[in-house]
Order: C-alpha cells, then sequence, then structure tokens
C-alpha cells in the first residue's frame, strides 16, 4: 500500500505492508531512529511519537493509519531557534540518564505542555505514567518538564510539523 505522511513537516511517500508497524517505518524505512523500540509489547513507551499531536506508542500503530496525518518524532523537536524548552529542561535538570526512554518522554512532554503550559507535578506524573525510566525514577523527569514549563520561550512559537497556519 501506498502512504503519504506528513513527518517532522515533511511529507513522506512510500511503499508499505498492511501489516507495517509505524516504529519501523519511521526507523527502518526513514532512517529517524530517535524513536526508539523496546519490549514490542506497547508497555515501555520508549516509541512515543505525536500523532497529530497526540502521544501515541507508535509500535501499537500501523503505518497506513498514519496515512494523510502529521507525525512528529525526537528529531522535530529542534527549531531553527534552537533546542526545545522541553530538550533543554532535560539537560538542565539531568531529565535523562541512559537516554533510552527520553525521546518518548520528551514528546510526552511537549504534548502535555501544548495542551497545558502550566501544570502541576501530578499532572505531569500522570502524562508519562505509560512510559518506563529504567535510571532517573522519575523526579529528574519531572523537574525536566517543570524547567520547560517556566521557559516556554519558542514553544509556542515554534511551528508544529505540519502546521498550517
Amino acid at each position: 500500500m501506498q502512504v503519504t505522511i506528513n513527518v517532522n513537516g515533511e511529507d513522506r511517500t512510500a511503499e508499505v505492508e498492511a501489516r507495517h508497524l509505524l516504529v519501523r517505518f519511521l526507523r527502518d524505512d526513514l532512517g529517524l531512529t530517535g524513536t526508539h523500540w523496546g519490549c514490542d509489547t506497547s508497555n515501555c513507551g520508549t516509541c512515543v511519537v505525536l500523532l497529530d499531536g497526540e502521544p501515541v506508542k507508535s509500535c501499537t500503530v500501523l503505518a497506513v493509519m498514519a496515512d494523510g496525518h502529521r507525525v512528529r518524532t525526537v528529531e522535530g523537536l529542534e527549531g531553527a531557534d534552537g533546542l526545545d524548552p522541553v530538550q533543554q529542561g532535560f539537560i538542565e535538570q539531568h531529565g535523562l540518564q541512559c537516554g533510552f526512554c527520553t525521546p518518548g518522554m520528551m514528546l510526552t512532554a511537549r504534548a502535555l505542555l501544548d495542551r497545558n503550559p502550566d501544570p502541576t507535578d501530578q499532572e505531569i506524573r500522570e502524562a508519562i505514567s505509560g512510559q518506563l525510566c529504567r535510571c532517573t525514577g522519575y523526579l529528574n523527569i519531572v523537574r525536566a518538564v517543570q524547567w520547560a514549563a517556566r521557559h516556554p520561550l519558542e514553544a509556542s512559537a515554534a511551528p508544529s510539523a505540519g502546521s498550517t497556519s
């Protein structure tokens, strides 16, 4: 089947099998390896991307289901003016250690801040609750999202992938 998916603001067209997973399309077909594949069971959340602005586990979405939609990966977070505040927050607050869960956590945080620019600790924890981090105990991840909320500099100014204003 032929699909056209807007990935990080660019339409990408490819032939895929009907059973081809979005995570495989992104990693294998497009070479966007920032989207990690961790567990094969949709439990870990390392494969989270934004589908039309909403976090989804790309190991549970078929590429054909994303046909005609917008997908944003961690590679699409950085804007023309530099790092997204979420990315900078992870640096400033040491929100990563091994980095395996980081891309999915960052995208989930970006979606949360797009919906709610001033989330409580509980709202942050609830947003990331579907993702596993084996290293940090989540405290620094929550602090990173809090930092990004306090420093929204370019977050709202950066165009979302494929946005039409």
